[in-house]
């Protein structure tokens, strides 16, 4: 990276006017500060990403034109909307998390889309616990304004200008989107404050807590009836919401489930009801063949094998020893041939 002097030097070269570089130069400061590469405006941000001013230009002021929106549904009921960006802006968004936002501050116990961390990180500290308290955000995504996302890149230290073009490459219609890939990142970032406060209430409180996305989990010896109030507060602070009808408080001998895993004994385990499926599928593989237990079940999934192998490999992650996942695997892998990696 150019030292100031030489920068100064490079902007009189271009006989840049002194008031700009000096503008130039301050950010320069603030920017090598925050450990975030250096853009003066939006066409030397179109010269970083390799695409040319007026496509990048296009994507700011048009940003749903960029992307492509289809449904699924969620396993719990209900539908969820996806809004998958084309692969111009897809790469506007793996630039902006590589370069920028990985070098920005995530708080401990947030473990959602962090490199290192994942559900089981998530999970681990509530191990043995006797009492969980479950509450999920309402809206995640776009609930978070582009407003809050300028005010982030401006506080690194770049330009208006430039604050906005990132921040439009990264929501669509005024907000956060799931299907960007910089949405979960960015909430990590940009609620640091909420983690914190959350973090210090649970420790007055003898209390755990651990963010996965929207999943707020809290674990302890005892957690009082008002404590989901104080949370709902904070949360509301930050402009967010509580989807009360997922608010769950688990006491001792309830099964105690985060992010996919029981936390109920000292090690992590898959749920019983995803144990018993996996071995129920691969019993009746074994016993009448692959072939013929589809057919049985009229199941039409092409992908059903390699889906019953992920839920094994699954398994093994959270157990690593189990002699049941492992007989399962041995079951299955014969079907992959001789060069699958397991």
């Amino acid at each position: 990276m150019k030292k100031i002097n030489e920068w100064k030097r490079f902007f009189l070269s271009r006989g840049i006017p002194q008031k700009t570089i000096d503008q130039y130069l301050d950010q320069i400061k603030l920017l090598t500060v925050s450990n975030s590469p250096i853009i003066f405006e939006v066409e030397h941000l179109s010269l970083l990403l390799g695409i040319e001013y007026l496509t990048i230009q296009a994507m700011i002021n048009g940003t749903p034109k960029f992307y492509r929106e289809f449904i699924i549904k969620k396993r719990a009921g209900g539908n969820r909307t996806i809004h998958a960006p084309y692969p111009s802006l897809l790469h506007c968004q793996d630039w902006i998390y590589q370069n920028i936002l990985l070098n920005c501050a995530v708080h401990n116990n947030a473990h959602g889309y962090i490199p290192k961390r994942s559900i089981f990180t998530n999970a681990s500290p509530h191990l043995n616990c006797k009492v969980l308290l479950k509450m999920d955000l309402k809206d995640f995504f776009p609930s978070i304004g582009i407003g809050w996302v300028v005010n982030l890149f401006s506080g690194l230290g770049y330009s208006h200008g430039v604050s906005y073009a990132l921040a439009s490459l990264c929501c669509n219609n005024g907000c956060l989107v799931q299907g960007a890939s910089t949405s979960p990142y960015l909430t990590n970032v940009l609620l640091h404050g909420l983690d914190e406060r959350l973090t210090k209430l649970a420790s007055k409180s003898n209390l755990k807590y651990t963010r996965y996305a929207d999943d707020m989990t809290f674990s302890g010896g005892y957690i009082s009836n008002k404590m989901p109030a104080l949370i709902e507060s904070i949360v509301n602070d930050y402009g967010l919401v509580v989807n009360a009808t997922k608010t769950k408080l688990m006491i001792n001998k309830n099964k105690k489930i985060v992010t996919g895993l029981s936390v109920a004994a000292d090690a992590l385990r898959i749920t019983r009801e995803l144990r018993r499926s996996i071995k129920q599928a691969v019993h009746y593989i074994e016993r009448y063949g692959f072939l013929s237990h589809v057919s049985q079940e009229k199941i039409k999934d092409p992908f059903y094998l390699d889906s019953i192998l992920g839920k094994v490999n699954f398994w093994l992650q959270a157990e690593p020893h189990s002699s049941d996942a492992k007989n399962c695997r041995d079951v299955l892998l014969p079907y992959f041939g001789k060069n699958y990696q397991a």
